[in-house]
């Protein structure tokens, strides 16, 4: 863009330095002469104009171009992140029922252990 407002700028002063060489060096007269110079120098503004109206239609698309692919980025990553909370809210609760029944298992094998302790006991002071 910098580069552009440069373009621009030479364009100005070099026409300013051909409106002053031909004011100095015109065979016309000078009425015409100006009109001549007036038209050159619209003709160079309403360049500059388009040129500018130009670059700041390419600066709007290319802007909302990179917006839309980020907004996109951004969706996407949002959806697999739920995907990965899905996915890890599912592993934990397989991983809770797991640890349920390894707990329930575990207490029923204690608990017969304990009574097969007990009546074993129980006999043997029964027997005595």
């Amino acid at each position: 863009m910098k580069d552009q407002a440069k373009i621009i700028a030479a364009l100005l002063v070099g026409a300013a330095a051909g409106a002053a060489l031909g004011l100095l060096l015109a065979p016309e007269k000078g009425e015409e002469l100006r009109g001549d110079i007036a038209d050159y120098v619209n003709d160079l503004v309403d360049a500059a104009k388009t040129k500018a109206q130009t670059t700041a239609d390419n600066l709007k698309e290319y802007s909302s171009n990179a917006v839309g692919s980020v907004k996109s980025k951004y969706n996407d990553l949002v959806g697999d992140a739920g995907k990965m909370v899905d996915s890890a809210r599912g592993t934990a609760e397989d991983a809770v029922g797991s640890a349920k029944a390894y707990a329930q298992n575990g207490a029923g094998e204690a608990k017969a252990k304990v009574k097969s302790a007990a009546d074993d006991w129980n006999n043997s002071v029964q027997g005595a």
